[in-house]
């Protein structure tokens, strides 16, 4: 309201600008002007009269003449300015009250948002502006495989982008085209899998196992595929059989593979101890320099962080992310962690008690 009012005060303040000069007008302007050319000629009727060059008859005519037009001059400038100039600044004055309003409102209207509520300024910095040219880009994508649904290559793109914002089930549907028209793969396979797990809320169904094993018949070092069979193993109670499998995954994985703690996390979570680091690189490890090994291990935290920030619907991978923080020291980027995971898994309550289960684990719970 204190906003509108202010609006009024500065509209206010530029009409009466405008009509100020307007509504002055200039008849006393011309009467006087008219005047001064009397009375001049008035003053050049007494010197001739003195130089002898008119007589004293020609100069008392020429004076009642003057005097006769300066006082006509006085009465007709009012009666001008009463007429034509009322008329002029009236109808400027109307345009000027009302027109101008009238016009700011139409094209308010028109143009504007007038039924569009207040948004308070923390909302307006968070706006969702990299979401939304996300959204667009997706949809120009998808736009063009409906006109050119033989693109490969736009299908593989499209993909891992679906997955990553949570549309599984069009994942499915572009992996499987990318597999149709760029040929079958073991990663394309592993992700295929991924995607159909993700539409059943990370259940590793028979049709995933299936995908899953196609890849690592192509490749039996895929890791995605391994990780994934694995957690079959544990949804299927075969603990001992996903452990096998995990445990290789960290003995054969190099010291700075980025998927390292999320395998070493599932190792915890059904309760085996997990391979730090293979031989060599333990031994490297320990050969390291302090900040060497620091920088080793704030490298394997930065990447699960940033993997997190592009797909938040892992819960251990929060979990894993929070504790690291926990034993750097770091409990403020730990706490501020915990906030990011509860914000991403917010729609889903089955993962969000999940993660205040584990977090109540670790003393974060409240």
């Amino acid at each position: 309201m204190t906003l509108w009012f202010v609006f009024a005060l500065m509209t206010a303040a530029a009409v009466f600008a405008v009509l100020w000069p307007l509504g002055r007008g200039n008849g006393g302007a011309r009467e006087g002007s008219e005047a001064v050319v009397y009375k001049d000629q008035l003053a050049e009727i007494q010197r001739d009269a003195d130089l002898g060059l008119i007589g004293p008859a020609e100069a008392e005519a020429a004076r009642i003449e003057i005097g006769r037009r300066l006082l006509a001059a006085s009465e007709a400038a009012p009666a001008v300015a009463s007429t034509s100039g009322r008329t002029f600044r009236r109808a400027v004055s109307v345009v000027a009250l009302v027109g101008l309003p009238v016009l700011a409102v139409m094209l308010y209207a028109r143009f504007g948002s007038p039924f569009l509520g207040d948004v308070p300024l923390a909302s307006r910095a968070r706006a969702p502006v990299a979401a939304s040219s996300m959204e667009a880009l997706i949809a120009q994508v998808e736009n063009h495989l409906e006109k050119n649904p033989a693109d490969g290559r736009g299908w593989e793109v499209l993909a891992p982008v679906l997955t990553r914002t949570g549309r599984y089930g069009d994942a499915v549907r572009a992996w499987r085209n990318a597999i149709t028209y760029n040929g079958e793969t073991a990663s394309r396979r592993a992700d295929l899998g991924e995607a159909i797990a993700g539409a059943a809320s990370g259940v590793v169904t028979a049709e995933a196992k299936a995908e899953f094993d196609r890849a690592l018949a192509l490749d039996p070092t895929e890791v995605k595929a391994r990780y994934f069979t694995g957690l079959a193993a544990e949804q299927d109670g075969r603990r001992d059989e996903a452990a096998t499998i995990w445990r290789a995954m960290l003995e054969t994985a190099p010291a700075d593979a980025p998927w390292r703690p999320l395998v070493q996390g599932a190792l915890t979570r059904i309760g085996v101890a997990a391979p730090q680091l293979p031989d060599g690189a333990a031994a490297a490890a320990r050969d390291m320099a302090e900040g060497d090994r620091n920088a080793m291990i704030r490298g394997m935290v930065d990447r699960l962080a940033a993997r997190l920030k592009d797909n938040g619907d892992d819960v251990e991978g929060w979990l894993r992310l929070v504790r690291a923080y926990m034993v750097l020291g770091e409990r403020d980027k730990a706490q501020a962690a915990r906030g990011d995971a509860r914000a991403a898994l917010g729609g889903n309550a089955a993962r969000l008690q999940q993660l205040n289960d584990g977090l109540k684990s670790l003393g974060l719970d409240g």
